[in-house]
């Protein structure tokens, strides 16, 4: 089962609903979930990725591991069925990512070198399920939403408490390892310090946030409204809406390339977000 902090369902409503879409789709969805043409069965994504070496999309669902087929469609990734949330790329075949077990539990950090074929537990098993990875500047940055905290490790074994703060994703910058933002439900908060201490949360409201290069920072909203910002998060311009309403997760993978989920697919844009091409279809059923 996911766990949340208790207070964050007392947070504002737009940020309210994408946590409960994440967490909902870890306790109470089964098999019957969304389905594609092929069968496959993906009924929430959780996180993108494409590995540096071979361009190859990943995609982090509920029900394990995806990459796309020469069709579009969902293939499964290595034998892992479970639900897989923090997920990030940190290099050539080499994965880490969170989760719950099918048996139930949490999962801790997980980490893969052979491009999610199969995983080994380095630590935090059946203690912590990461919402949000980061892997930047050698450190794995990781918000624990088992307790509301951001930690940060740099063996993957030992970590180090940051603050605690109610958020739902968060981007690290890639040319300062201290600055690292967070979306919570009053906006964008930010720390200078490497996570230990965040500033109260400033406008706009971001559901995810993703960050590949100085000049490239991504945010999504709950509507699916994509906004980049050119100056590490201080003022934001909207560049356009993503296909398939709600989003479910976002990763920059450049200054111009970026990946976002919705609800009915992966979108992929090569252009700063101006224009989005669909790389996996995802057939929506229900609210996840």
């Amino acid at each position: 089962m996911n766990k949340r902090p208790a207070a964050v369902a007392a947070t504002a409503l737009a940020v309210t609903l994408t946590l409960a879409a994440c967490s909902d789709s870890g306790d109470s969805q089964g098999p019957a979930g969304s389905h594609t043409t092929s069968g496959t069965t993906v009924s929430h994504i959780h996180g993108l990725g494409l590995d540096p070496g071979d361009q190859r999309l990943y995609v982090a669902t509920h029900e394990g591991i995806y990459t796309p087929d020469a069709k579009g469609e969902p293939e499964p990734v290595g034998d892992s069925r479970d639900d897989f949330m923090g997920f990030t790329v940190a290099g050539d075949k080499t994965f880490y990512a969170s989760g719950h077990p099918a048996s139930g539990g949490n999962k801790g950090l997980i980490k893969s070198t052979d491009a999610g074929e199969t995983w080994k537990s380095l630590s935090l098993s059946g203690e912590s399920d990461f919402h949000a990875l980061e892997s930047a500047h050698g450190t794995v940055y990781g918000y624990d939403s088992t307790n509301g905290l951001v930690r940060t490790t740099k063996d993957g074994v030992s970590w180090k408490d940051g603050a605690r703060l109610e958020a739902l994703d968060m981007a690290v910058s890639p040319t300062d390892p201290g600055v690292v933002l967070a979306t919570t439900a009053e906006g964008i908060a930010r720390s200078s310090d490497g996570g230990k201490t965040f500033a109260p949360g400033k406008e706009p409201v971001m559901a995810f946030l993703s960050w590949a290069a100085k000049d490239g920072l991504f945010g999504i909203d709950t509507s699916g409204g994509l906004n980049r910002s050119t100056d590490g998060g201080t003022t934001w311009k909207k560049v356009s809406t993503v296909p398939g309403g709600r989003p479910q997760a976002l990763t920059a993978v450049g200054a111009d390339h970026v990946l976002a989920a919705t609800r009915t697919g992966v979108f992929e844009s090569k252009d700063g977000g101006r224009t989005f091409k669909k790389r996996l279809a995802v057939t929506s059923s229900g609210g996840h």
